[in-house]
């Protein structure tokens, strides 16, 4: 088998080289233009109509207790030892209940 480019001179293969070079580059800067460039247009404002929504769970309800009058609440904590693969954790528990005053 012979070399493709043995009897080449120096100058020919480098010319080649840079021609390849060249299109190597060129083509990697068309792919990197047309991706930036979805990326942008993903990124378009909405139109003046549109809503927009948060996504789910970005809000949380607020929770109010209004107990009846005269009802006072009463918590017991304690803590607990849990081992864990890490190592033993000291690790806080409550329990609270309502009791009239």
């Amino acid at each position: 088998m012979r070399d493709r480019g043995a009897g080449k001179s120096p100058k020919a293969k480098q010319k080649a080289m840079s021609v390849k070079s060249f299109t190597v580059s060129t083509s990697l800067a068309a792919v990197s233009l047309a991706a930036t460039m979805s990326l942008a247009v993903a990124q378009t404002p909405a139109p003046a109509g549109a809503r927009s929504y948060a996504p789910a769970g970005a809000h949380r309800p607020r929770i109010e207790v209004n107990p009846r009058p005269q009802l006072q609440r009463r918590c017991v904590d304690w803590y607990v030892l849990q081992y864990r693969p890490s190592g033993t954790v000291l690790f806080p528990e409550q329990h609270c209940w309502w009791v009239r005053g």
